[in-house]
């Protein structure tokens, strides 16, 4: 029997399993270019951050399940430094279904919901030196921008991100603002 992935809004109850995906996730992505300690703090302060962002209403999050198990989540909507534009804050999957085509069918969700709200691009932002991430995204259209900036996780240097972005797609399948 073939994978079934679904994807829902997440809902108020839903902070531990937010939780549960972003830790391990963000420990393997971003814990090795910390120091150990920062990474340890990390990856704590991940695990139990959604209750108070899914408490204030959590409008824009999606949970991706694969097989009826939670397995990747993504929080988007208004870009907080480019006006006009939607941004994905954050975008995780379990390291258990790295590979599935999860991230895959979230994307294209959370590009979906853009599109339904009227917007024509989108950007992200994410760690240089996250080969992983940055094909990913790169093999579902996003491109860099050129724009760069450092980001401090606490003791240690700070992380150099990288933005990237897209159009998101119209309802013909190209790219534009929605027709509504």
């Amino acid at each position: 029997m073939p994978d079934v992935i679904t994807v829902r809004p997440a809902e108020p109850g839903d902070g531990d399993i937010l939780g549960e995906i972003h830790a391990p996730s963000w420990g393997v992505s971003h814990g090795p270019f910390c120091t150990p300690k920062v990474a340890a703090a990390g990856i704590e302060e991940r695990r139990t951050k959604w209750h108070g962002t899914l408490a204030e209403g959590g409008e824009g999050i999606l949970l991706a399940h694969l097989n009826e198990r939670p397995g990747a989540f993504a929080r988007f909507g208004t870009s907080t430094s480019r006006p006009g534009l939607a941004e994905i804050h954050t975008f995780f999957a379990h390291p258990d279904v790295w590979g599935s085509g999860i991230s895959m069918v979230l994307l294209a969700a959370v590009l979906d919901r853009m599109r339904d709200a009227g917007y024509d691009d989108v950007h992200l932002w994410t760690l240089r030196d996250s080969a992983q991430a940055r094909r990913f995204y790169a093999k579902n259209g996003f491109a860099e921008t050129g724009r760069t900036h450092d980001h401090d996780f606490g003791d240690g240097p700070p992380l150099a991100l990288v933005e990237l972005e897209r159009a998101v797609p119209g309802l013909a399948g190209g790219s534009g603002r929605a027709s509504h």
